[in-house]
């Protein structure tokens, strides 16, 4: 009942010049696996350590699965990012850890494929991801950890205009080592509504 009622429910695609921001899908695995293995020295070292199945199928199910029940749950939102001229897999950003009542604020954590890293195509990302937290979600504060020799990282949410709010010590098991993280946070009056352009189809 869960993935019926998942594909009935309108899923957000996010549409720039560049880019578009859809959620995936089971038939993304290919792709997904393809631009994973081909980028995994570039992207170890800013992430968990890969389980021994990381890239298979089956895991990929299960992937698929706790994206479907994270999004029903309203907690989550996890994005592919594809390039708009050729339909290219280049990375993913998930909106997660959503929370509502008093708190309203969500963290944003985010990958991108080696070949197209450099690009701008991560800042493009974030700065559509931004404007449906705050205009869609009626989130006030996005949150990002990133860690300080991050320094392609720090660009991306520096240029977004999110504001260094301090260090994090030992937070997150990066690589298999307890990583210190900056924490970087955008309020939603940081951000005017008239900069940011969503669309939102089935």
């Amino acid at each position: 009942m869960l993935a019926l009622s998942f594909l009935r429910r309108d899923t957000p695609v996010l549409k720039g010049r560049r880019i578009v921001l859809r959620m995936p899908v089971n038939a993304d695995y290919a792709a997904w696996a393809a631009l994973r293995e081909a980028s995994r020295g570039f992207l170890e070292p800013w992430e968990p350590r890969w389980a021994p199945d990381e890239l298979e199928r089956q895991a990929w199910r299960a992937r698929i699965q706790r994206y479907r029940e994270d999004y029903q749950r309203g907690t989550a939102v996890p994005f592919f990012i594809f390039i708009a001229q050729n339909g290219a897999l280049a990375g993913g950003i998930t909106l997660g850890n959503i929370r509502h009542g008093v708190s309203q604020s969500a963290q944003i954590g985010y990958w991108v494929g080696e070949k197209h890293a450099g690009k701008g195509l991560m800042l493009d990302a974030v700065n559509l991801v931004i404007p449906y937290a705050f205009d869609t979600l009626g989130l006030h504060r996005i949150e990002a950890a990133c860690i300080p020799g991050n320094r392609r990282s720090i660009r991306v949410l520096e240029k977004a205009r999110f504001t260094r709010e301090g260090l994090l010590r030992s937070y997150l098991r990066i690589n298999g080592s307890w990583q210190d993280h900056y924490l970087y946070a955008l309020i939603a009056s940081d951000f005017p509504a008239s900069q940011g352009q969503t669309g939102n189809t089935a």
